[in-house]
């Protein structure tokens, strides 16, 4: 069986998981993805991984067209996903819906468990969120970075501590079993990333990515994008 290969942010892995059988029956092709941070997914890339779709931020999926590493005109928006914060299944939800809230909720909590601040997109931006809450110091031994977010929650859904919550990607919560999503982040603090899909220029099978990414932003896809975490882009 030809298989087509994918470099993926772990926001798209529910997305891409839930419509491979459907890619499979349509193109007779399996997907073989790679779902990590960002960061560690351009590297991959650009280091020559066998790659056919390459799904990332739009702001990434720029610099790879302008430098000749994605097929220019081949990218297509997903949605845009928030990024959000999620407790264990069956955990009481604090209130977080402010500034205050949030900054309460941390220091209640027993362990935080996050995505790589340095090559994580979600990652990133809560470690800053925690610089701006004063808290990052007091919090430093009761943090719990992972290699991407899959990983983090994987580790918050086994995690003992009380109150332990999680940082990461709304579409990585959604998907992950043992947790739910709580919230996105306070207004203030929001952080609502658009992913973009892309022909690899070097793509071995480049007709058959472009129709998996004609079926990932499809109108048939919409209702899955929705409730895996996907939002529209605005007008």
């Amino acid at each position: 069986m030809t298989t087509l290969h994918l470099l993926s942010g772990g926001a798209a892995k529910g997305l891409v998981t839930t419509l491979g059988d459907r890619f499979l029956a349509q193109s007779g092709m399996a997907i073989t993805g790679r779902f990590d941070a960002v960061g560690k997914m351009k590297e991959q890339l650009l280091a020559g991984a066998p790659c056919d779709v390459v799904i990332l931020t739009s702001a990434l999926i720029t610099q790879l067209t302008e430098s000749c590493d994605v097929t220019s005109g081949s990218a297509r928006p997903l949605g845009l996903v928030k990024t959000g914060i999620a407790v264990k299944d069956g955990a009481s939800v604090p209130p977080l819906a402010t500034v205050a809230q949030l900054r309460q909720a941390l220091l209640a909590a027993g362990a935080i468990y996050f995505p790589d601040p340095v090559k994580a997109t979600a990652g990133i931006h809560f470690m800053k969120v925690m610089h701006l809450l004063g808290v990052d110091t007091e919090m430093a031994g009761r943090l719990h970075p992972h290699p991407n977010g899959a990983a983090a929650m994987h580790a918050l859904a086994q995690s003992s501590e009380p109150n332990a919550i999680g940082c990461t990607q709304a579409t990585e919560i959604i998907f992950a079993p043992g947790v739910q999503l709580a919230a996105s982040l306070p207004t203030e603090f929001e952080l609502a990333t658009v992913y973009t899909a892309a022909v690899s220029s070097r793509a071995e099978q480049p007709r058959a990515a472009a129709a998996l990414i004609e079926l990932l932003t499809s109108e048939e896809a919409a209702g899955l994008r929705s409730a895996g975490g996907f939002e529209p882009l605005p007008e």
